[in-house]
């Protein structure tokens, strides 16, 4: 027997339906759909290189606090 039978999804979409109700069915829907475009694309954008003017990050060097000893890198 097959898990994902389609009058099994019939029932799930049923009860998906009446948990949640016509109307936040709706917005859900359109949340992901605009979920997935901006993915798109962000996937699509190229990203910003190092040797591209204002691309840079500067960061500012963090003191420990008073009584800890300095993290080095290994």
């Amino acid at each position: 027997m097959d898990i994902f039978a389609p009058s099994h999804l019939l029932i799930l979409l049923l009860i998906i339906l009446v948990i949640f109700g016509p109307s936040k069915l709706g917005d859900v829907g359109g949340a992901m759909g605009r979920a997935i475009r901006d993915f798109k694309r962000a996937m699509n954008e190229p990203e910003a290189s190092p040797s591209a003017p204002g691309a840079t990050k500067s960061v500012a060097a963090v003191e420990p606090p008073p009584g800890e000893k300095p993290v080095t890198p290994a």
